[in-house]
C-alpha cells in the first residue's frame, strides 16, 4: 500500500467499506463472520434476506439490509416471472445502497443472495470477491463467477467447474473461536467418551431419527452424546437418559467439537471445515437433497484421507449406525489416526487468506 506524503490523506486515513451479502444458512455466514473478524479496520454492512439465519446473528455486530429475493428452484411459469420481478428489484435496492453507502467492495459467500449483489456490484464498478466453500460450485457461483474478480474455493477441485473464473484455494474460513482452547460449559465427566451429532445449523430430523434408535447401546458402552436437534425436530424431548443432553444448538461449537470424541454430522463445507481444525473424527452422512449432491462430493475427500466414514442416508440403518459407532469408540487408535487425518485437510490460516485477498483487489481500486 502506497503511502501519500506532504500532509495529503493517506489510504489508511479513508475507512474502507464493504458489503458482505451472506444469508440463509451457517455454511454461509460463518465463513463470511470469520473474514469480517480479520477485518477489524473496515467498515462492514450485512446484506441479508428477511427471515432467515442472519436475523438473529448479525444485527448485533453489523448493520444489516434485507432484500426479498429467492432461488430459480422451478419450472419456468407464474412463480418465474415472480422470481425475476423480485431480482430485478433487489439488484436495484442493492446498487442503491452501494451508491448512497459509497462502499468500495462487495463479498459475497454463494447462494441467492449473491446474484443482485454481483450484478449491483458490477453495475457500480466495485470489485466483488466471492467465496465458494463446496467441491462442487453452486449454481449461483457457476453462473456469476466470471463477473467476479475472484472466486476463493474451499476445495481446489472445485476449480473444474468454473472455467471462465480466475479462482484461488485459500479453505473455508472458520471463527476466531475455533483458533484457540475453548472451556466446554456443559456437565460432561472429562474421562467418558463423548459422541456429538450435529446437523448443520437448520438441524436433521433424519439423523436425529436414527441416532436415537441407536443411542442406548452407546450409553451401555460408556458414551455421553450431545445432540443439537435443530428447532424443527417434532421428535425433540422424547429420549431421556443421564448420559443425554439435547440442544436446538449450542454456541460454543469450537468447544463442543474440541471436546468430542467422535462427530457424527452432515457434510456441509462449514460443518468439516470445523471437523477439520478441531480434528474430530466423525461419521458423515451427506443431506441427501443439497443441491446437485454437494454434500456428497464434500464427504468424499474426507473419505479419501481416512477422516470419516461416509454413508448416504438410504443405506444407513439404526443396526449399522449402532455397530460402527460402537466399534470406533472400542478402537481409540482408529480414532486417533481419523483425527490425524482430518487435520491435514485443516488450513488454520484460511481467514487470513481470504482477507488478504480482500485487501488486495478492494484497496487497489481506492
Amino acid at each position: 500500500m502506497e503511502l501519500l506524503v506532504g500532509g495529503r490523506d493517506t489510504l489508511a486515513d479513508k475507512q474502507i467499506r464493504l458489503l458482505i451479502a451472506a444469508s440463509g444458512t451457517g455454511g454461509h455466514l460463518f465463513p463470511a463472520i470469520a473474514l469480517a473478524q480479520q477485518l477489524p479496520d473496515y467498515t462492514i454492512e450485512w446484506l441479508g434476506v428477511p427471515d432467515r439465519v442472519e436475523k438473529s446473528l448479525i444485527p448485533s455486530q453489523y448493520p444489516l439490509h434485507t432484500i426479498a429475493v429467492e432461488g430459480f428452484q422451478q419450472r419456468f411459469g407464474l412463480g418465474t416471472i415472480r422470481i425475476l420481478a423480485r431480482l430485478v428489484g433487489s439488484i436495484q435496492k442493492v446498487r442503491q445502497l452501494l451508491k448512497t453507502g459509497q462502499f468500495d467492495g462487495v463479498f459475497t459467500t454463494g447462494g441467492y443472495i449473491a446474484g443482485p449483489a454481483i450484478i449491483a456490484a458490477r453495475l457500480q464498478g466495485l470489485p466483488v470477491i466471492l467465496h465458494e466453500s463446496n467441491a462442487i460450485p453452486g449454481k449461483v457461483t457457476r453462473w456469476f463467477s466470471p463477473w467476479c474478480d475472484t472466486v476463493a474455493l474451499g476445495f481446489e477441485s472445485a476449480s473444474k467447474y468454473l472455467p471462465k473464473a480466475k479462482t484461488l484455494t485459500v479453505g473455508t474460513p472458520v471463527r476466531s473461536s475455533f483458533q484457540e482452547p475453548q472451556t466446554l460449559e456443559l456437565p460432561i465427566p472429562d474421562d467418558v467418551p463423548l459422541i456429538v451429532v450435529v446437523g448443520g445449523s437448520q438441524g436433521a430430523v433424519a439423523v436425529n431419527q436414527l441416532v436415537r434408535e441407536c443411542a442406548s447401546a452407546w450409553f451401555d458402552a460408556g458414551a455421553w452424546m450431545v445432540h443439537l436437534t435443530g428447532e424443527h425436530d417434532p421428535e425433540a424431548g422424547t429420549l431421556q437418559h443421564p448420559q443425554y443432553i439435547q440442544m436446538p444448538f449450542y454456541h460454543n461449537m469450537a468447544a463442543l467439537l474440541q471436546r468430542a470424541n467422535l462427530a457424527i454430522s452432515r457434510a456441509g463445507s462449514g460443518s468439516l471445515t470445523e471437523l477439520a481444525i478441531t480434528q474430530t473424527p466423525s461419521i458423515l452422512i451427506p443431506y441427501p437433497y443439497a443441491a446437485e449432491d454437494h454434500q456428497a462430493f464434500n464427504a468424499a475427500s474426507f473419505a479419501a484421507t481416512g477422516a470419516a466414514l461416509v454413508f448416504r442416508q438410504s443405506e444407513l440403518t439404526p443396526e449399522l449406525l449402532e455397530s460402527k459407532v460402537l466399534y470406533l469408540l472400542k478402537s481409540p487408535e482408529s480414532l486417533q489416526k481419523m483425527a490425524q487425518k482430518a487435520g491435514t485437510l485443516a488450513i488454520p490460516d484460511s481467514a487470513e487468506r481470504l482477507a488478504m485477498l480482500v485487501r488486495e483487489l478492494v484497496e487497489k481500486r481506492k
